[in-house]
């Protein structure tokens, strides 16, 4: 019996890269697992076939957590599948880069509703349904707390804003038993950001452990977060940098 047996994990974002590698880990947990991905359905599809083989239970549902109608109505979907929600994983962002005075009329708008709001919406939702025990759990990013270099302003301020969205979760949700932790992982090892990308030296550069950290790494640090151990921790952050910000 894994650490989540009984339990259903809802990943926003959960089909690729680091969602996708926490998706893996709460099914081999034992959880049940509900996934939202946005597009690249037959891939999402192939993934969620990859789980259901493995002996999990899987509920796919396609998308766009940017959009708060969707994003309320695909969590609906996964409460009324499972008949219970308890440990919510946000995942799901995206990066606009550009000079200061470049920046497209609509990227703070774009930006924010899909890494701020959402994950306060699916909080907000998810929440609501949960028993005490429940688990809420967002990755943001360690330029949160370090710019490296220039045309990340709004991505670092969205992924600012995720630290005092988590502490305001933890006191609202506290007496309940439900607790809500940020997880801020550096340079990864993903499709979006790989290890022998043309950018990856330099991304080592900041870094104490001089290699890109890899998805499972982050996964196994959500599954010490959403399991009965951490049921102390909560309006935390952990980054999982490789000393990034030492």
């Amino acid at each position: 019996m894994g650490t989540l047996a009984g339990k259903v994990a809802l990943v926003i974002g959960g089909t690729r890269g680091i969602g996708a590698a926490i998706s893996r880990r709460m099914a081999s947990d034992g959880a049940s697992v509900a996934i939202i991905y946005l597009s690249r359905s037959a891939e999402a599809e192939s993934f969620g076939s990859e789980l259901s083989g493995q002996g999990a239970a899987v509920c796919m549902i396609q998308a766009d957590v940017g959009d708060p109608g969707a994003l309320t109505d695909a969590i609906d979907k996964a409460v009324l599948h499972f008949g219970r929600l308890d440990v919510l994983v946000n995942v799901a962002g995206m990066a606009i880069v550009s000079p200061l005075d470049a920046y497209a009329d609509d990227a703070f708008d774009r930006i924010f509703a899909l890494n701020v709001r959402a994950p306060f919406l699916a909080a907000q939702k998810a929440s609501g349904v949960m028993e005490a025990g429940g688990r809420i759990i967002t990755i943001g990013s360690i330029v949160a707390d370090r710019m490296p270099a220039n045309g990340g302003t709004l991505y670092a301020a969205s992924k600012a804003a995720l630290g005092g969205m988590t502490r305001g979760l933890a006191r609202d949700l506290g007496e309940r038993g439900i607790t809500a932790n940020l997880v801020q992982p550096g340079p990864i090892d993903t499709e979006r950001n790989p290890a022998d990308g043309p950018n990856a030296a330099a991304n080592r550069t900041p870094l104490a452990i001089p290699r890109h950290g890899t998805a499972n790494e982050v996964a196994s640090l959500v599954a010490y977060l959403a399991s009965p151990d951490a049921g102390f921790v909560t309006g935390a952050t952990y980054n999982i940098d490789g000393g990034w910000s030492a």
